[in-house]
């Protein structure tokens, strides 16, 4: 009993010819880079012309321990702030980052003028 025998590849086809097309033809290098005429919608822009977008303000956030520093309170005393809603902060991650104008504002709204 003999093993049967593998076919051997066909040779108008080499076994790094590349992509084939849908038809089943070998593509071919210049039907790939042809250019496209000016006048043709593929050569027109698409989406909004090339406008740079409004400049926005830079915003400073500062950590917990910053803002400690700044209010010169203990970092539990700006957690509970931030909990109870008195100072925005955003959470990255595990912590938090509170604006730099969040502070100014709170601070402002805080202060009392006592007689």
């Amino acid at each position: 009993m003999t093993m049967p025998q593998r076919q051997p590849m066909p040779a108008h086809r080499p076994l790094n010819a590349g992509p084939r097309p849908m038809g089943g033809r070998p593509m071919n290098a210049a039907a790939v880079a042809r250019p496209v005429p000016a006048q043709h919608p593929a050569a027109m822009p698409v989406g909004r012309p090339n406008v740079a977008p409004p400049q926005r303000a830079a915003v400073t956030f500062l950590t917990v321990a910053e803002v400690a520093a700044m209010m010169r309170v203990s970092k539990m005393t700006v957690y509970r702030l931030v909990h109870g809603g008195e100072l925005s902060a955003v959470r990255v991650g595990r912590s938090f980052r509170v604006p730099e104008r969040a502070v100014q504002d709170y601070l402002r709204d805080a202060y009392t003028d006592i007689a």
